[in-house]
């Protein structure tokens, strides 16, 4: 089992200076709207390649009134110490450090792999495509950590093409050719682990019962354009005028089916889709933990309280015994059918107390 037995938070947020130890089960944080529960569960985010569950700069996570940099460090059950931050030499630009090393930020995804679910998700199936991407990609790097290195050498081959076409229409064309051989080979490597993400999930979920969480059928939108270095050398003018990359896996879509209903699931209700987000979040947690052979870690801010009694009777038990869980809610009563294993803190303005 991977866990985080430790996490200590300092100027990040809202917390100057916070600790939490943490058992290998559930890990419930209670408080007030605004008192940093999801904050911690943004800590535990950043243990893993990426932005983090709210998806912003790494320079807005530092305390508003504190120095202006952040640290997080964590201990994991095998005693590996991971740290992530800023320093005051490079306020925007994020550092990691394995067992007091430097490294890189991919080499995170190595270590452990974190699933999360927020309210912000809860649109994800009507929304726009770019976030079921990014969700996407967040399923596949806990199965292929190698992913997010094709993410980031795709996204700055990208943006160096972007640059320049958008600088001038006669750009080097040996420069422009080499840049878009770069981004056809790490897109290649993106859209077959995204699909081979999507056939195992959808495979895993096939034999699943129709129960308080429906199942989903994944597909992903094909990006049929064969030869990818061809086109965008047909597409620079196109490109430069439009100012950005108009073809490639970027443009990508996740495609999923309510199975029992047999209709896409942005026509659900809210509670249908909601119920759709999580079992899929579940079965996919159940397959990470059979390809890596340690569960990830779960992050679910504020699910139980937009749950009936009967699904979140049924979600704490799915969850029991699968792997360190960490949730919030803004009452502790909605947490009253976990067991006593639980690690339960009480949240409020940004102090942390053993509940």
């Amino acid at each position: 089992m991977t866990a985080v037995t430790r996490l200590a938070l300092t100027d990040f947020r809202n917390h100057r200076d916070a600790l939490v130890e943490a058992g290998q089960g559930f890990v419930l944080l209670s408080g007030p709207n605004g008192a940093g529960k999801t904050n911690v569960l943004e800590a535990v985010s950043l243990l893993t390649p990426g932005r983090g569950l709210r998806q912003v700069s790494i320079g807005d996570m530092a305390r508003s009134d504190g120095p202006g940099i952040f640290a997080v460090a964590a201990r994991l059950d095998d005693n590996i110490d991971i740290g992530t931050g800023t320093a005051e030499a490079a306020p925007d630009r994020r550092q990691v450090r394995i067992n007091g090393a430097a490294a890189t930020v991919n080499s995170l995804g190595e270590r452990l792999a974190v699933l999360w679910l927020t309210p912000a998700m809860d649109r994800l199936f009507t929304d726009s495509a770019s976030g079921r991407r990014r969700f996407l990609d967040r399923l596949t790097l806990a199965l292929e950590p190698a992913h997010a290195h094709h993410a980031a050498r795709y996204e700055a081959s990208m943006r160096a093409r972007n640059k320049l076409l958008g600088d001038e229409l006669d750009a080097d064309p040996d420069w422009l050719s080499a840049l878009e051989a770069q981004i056809a080979e790490h897109g290649a490597a993106i859209g077959e682990a995204r699909l081979r993400t999507v056939n195992a999930l959808t495979e895993a979920m096939a034999d699943l019962p129709d129960d308080d969480f429906p199942r989903g059928a994944l597909a992903l939108e094909r990006w049929e354009i064969g030869d990818l270095a061809a086109a965008l050398r047909t597409n620079r003018s196109r490109d430069a005028t439009a100012g950005r990359t108009t073809e490639g896996p970027h443009r990508q879509d996740l495609i999923v089916t309510h199975v029992a209903k047999g209709q896409p699931a942005a026509h659900g209700s809210t509670g249908e889709q909601k119920a759709l987000l999580l079992g899929l979040v579940l079965a996919h947690a159940e397959l990470v933990a059979e390809r890596r052979n340690a569960p990830p870690i779960l992050l679910l801010d504020e699910v139980a309280a937009h749950l009936d009694p009967g699904r979140r009777a049924a979600l704490f038990a799915r969850l029991e015994g699968r792997g360190q869980v960490w949730m919030t809610a803004t009452e502790a009563r909605l947490f009253d059918a976990i067991g006593a294993s639980a690690t339960r803190f009480h949240v409020e303005a940004g102090t942390i107390l053993p509940a």
